[in-house]
């Protein structure tokens, strides 16, 4: 009987962060409240004709590897999606939000075997 090989696949949930403002507050990094940018596996994408300021995007980049992973739903990054933009004079706030799930295959991202190092 042969043994079937161990599947290489894994999950990663796709992410939306957005920007979000209190109404009449003004937004001093030059984003809209709405703007946002899409993560895929570990590409970012921004729709044409929009940006985001690298203090915002340094605020939330530490996050995002950890909230594409599952995690526990007793863990507080299955809940927690507000993140404060780093300005302390501005009240706006990055969501980041699970939009769905994707596969993607060890051996198509790192050329190190599941074995490790």
């Amino acid at each position: 009987m042969a043994t079937e090989a161990p599947s290489d696949a894994f999950e990663l949930y796709d992410l939306r962060v957005e920007i979000v403002c209190p109404p009449g507050e003004k937004i001093i990094c030059g984003a809209k409240a709405g703007d946002h940018f899409t993560l895929e596996g570990e590409m970012l994408h921004l729709p044409a004709g929009q940006g985001i300021s690298i203090y915002s995007l340094s605020a939330v980049l530490p996050l995002l590897a950890a909230k594409q992973r599952m995690t526990h739903k007793n863990d507080w990054m299955s809940t927690d999606a507000l993140v404060a933009c780093p300005d302390p004079n501005c009240k706006s706030q990055l969501r980041i939000v699970r939009t769905g799930i994707r596969t993607f295959r060890h051996g198509e991202t790192t050329v190190v075997g599941l074995e490790g190092n």
